[in-house]
């Protein structure tokens, strides 16, 4: 983009003012922290329904990739007021989480040097029973994408067979997350068991291309079926959630026709998604928000039988 472009832009972005709006954040393509604000506000109306209400760890990188990273999950540092902040109870204290509930709140994310935006399973409403769980399938470095696309369509199946709908995105890497609504009713400990079962009976269907190991040591050929998302306080990126990364990539959510082979999750990015969505008829997720399913006592046992 051209000085004199910049230059007529405002550096106020959905009634926030974003401080050193030139600050280069992603230097492969002179993204700014303006243009990383003008995104999320862009893309709010799709990406709000997935963090209203959730508790927020995140990636900050005040200074862009150029400088130092750290993951955030207590809102100790200064943010706008456009975030609301909660207080939830851990194991030896309180924890004081934020939360982005409408475009101001994104923005107001970027406005604090935020590239990564990674949401709780529950939301502040019921915060002892996640409506959702994700498994995030993780390949190794040697692991070609048809594989994961093929293990992505094998854990839906292991779902639709015990009764549950469940939904794609791409994560912004090489994997992908298969989601599954609920309305709340199992609490952490049954959702994390449930999706532990999962993960475990496929693996032991083919342990030569899954794993339950997170040592990355020796999984190079293998796909991590990461099921520890769902445990209490752990988080997942958020769908439309930009990653720290070169490439400036995105989480994307997608239908299932449109997991396969040439789907190449890293063109999802902060310069192409936005035209895609302006195209885009419906939410690929449509359904999603209307699900009613539970996790049932007998699907749980149900896993027994995968």
């Amino acid at each position: 983009m051209s000085a004199l472009a910049r230059t007529s832009r405002s550096d106020i972005v959905g009634g926030v003012r974003i401080s050193h709006p030139d600050r280069i954040i992603y230097s492969h393509s002179a993204t700014t922290k303006l243009d990383v604000a003008e995104y999320y506000y862009s893309v709010s109306r799709w990406m709000v329904p997935h963090v209203k209400g959730r508790p927020l760890t995140l990636v900050h990188c005040p200074e862009g990739l150029a400088g130092a990273c750290r993951f955030m999950k207590h809102s100790k540092l200064w943010g706008p007021d456009t975030l609301r902040r909660v207080r939830i109870r851990e194991k030896k204290k309180i924890g004081e989480y934020m939360v982005a509930d409408d475009a101001r709140g994104l923005v107001g994310l970027a406005q604090m040097g935020i590239l990564e935006v990674h949401t709780w399973n529950s939301t502040t409403d019921d915060i002892e029973r996640p409506n959702r769980i994700v498994f995030d399938l993780d390949p190794g470095e040697r692991v070609e994408w048809p594989k994961v696309v093929a293990s992505a369509k094998l854990v839906r199946r292991v779902l639709s067979a015990i009764g549950l709908e469940s939904y794609p995105k791409t994560t912004g890497g090489k994997g992908l997350h298969v989601v599954v609504p609920l309305v709340p009713q199992a609490d952490w400990s049954e959702c994390l068991e449930f999706s532990r079962d999962i993960a475990a009976a496929i693996e032991r269907n083919d342990p030569d291309l899954f794993t339950t190991k997170f040592a990355k040591e020796g999984r190079e050929s293998k796909i991590l079926i990461d099921y520890l998302r769902n445990n209490r306080t752990n988080t997942s990126i958020a769908a439309y959630s930009t990653r720290a990364r070169e490439g400036a990539t995105v989480s994307f959510p997608v239908t299932w026709r449109d997991v396969r082979e040439s789907l190449n999750p890293l063109r999802f990015t902060i310069d192409t998604v936005v035209p895609r969505l302006k195209r885009m008829r419906s939410d690929p997720w449509r359904s999603y928000w209307s699900s009613k399913q539970k996790l049932t006592t007998m699907m749980m046992k149900a896993v027994d039988l995968v």
